[in-house]
């Protein structure tokens, strides 16, 4: 089995190219926030505990995201690999990964990053709030601080798959097909 995790700021084109690993490769996509979203409407014991947490304006911890993770590598056995987007978020949770992958004698294979310069975020968020009527993607301030939030959020984590020798970046500049061609040269 296999594990990569995908990282880009927002923007970058994470989904569209998980949607392309999954076709070519049958690798099954993880998004924490359509897990959450999922686990709340199916109104399962996680989902209760998820959508009360949330409500209350708190983050969900990361126990309850772990075992929502594998809840979905368990209910998926016969794909070829996953692809996390949006998972791990912090150093504990990328550890609490290793160590959950470690047990079943696996690992995380490849960390793919795709880096776009800031002011190509804005300009993406900025168009696709246009075509997927995103109120959320039209004010600056807020692209901004998402801007930031990722930068602070990812760099321990650059840092910490680095040092394993497991982070690729992938340059996010050309057509959706020349970025997929560069992912599937460091798979």
């Amino acid at each position: 089995m296999k594990y990569y995790l995908l990282f880009g700021p927002p923007g970058a084109g994470k989904g569209t190219q998980a949607k392309l690993m999954v076709e070519k490769y049958n690798f099954h996509h993880v998004s924490t926030g359509d897990l959450l979203r999922k686990e709340i409407a199916a109104g399962t014991e996680l989902g209760k505990i998820a959508k009360q947490l949330i409500d209350n304006g708190n983050f969900v911890d990361d126990s309850i995201v772990v075992q929502m993770i594998e809840n979905e590598i368990a209910g998926n056995p016969n794909v070829a690999g996953f692809i996390f987007d949006g998972f791990p978020r912090t150093l504990p949770q990328a550890e609490i990964l290793d160590k959950m992958l470690a047990e079943k004698n696996q690992e995380v294979n490849k960390v793919l990053s795709i880096i776009i310069p800031d002011e190509m975020v804005f300009e993406r968020i900025l168009h696709r709030a246009t075509i997927e009527n995103r109120k959320d993607d039209t004010d600056k301030s807020i692209i901004q601080t998402r801007i930031d939030l990722y930068h602070n959020k990812t760099m321990p984590l650059i840092e910490y798959y680095s040092a394993q020798g497991k982070y690729q970046e992938i340059c996010g500049i050309g057509t959706v097909e020349e970025i997929f061609q560069k992912i599937s040269d460091n798979l």
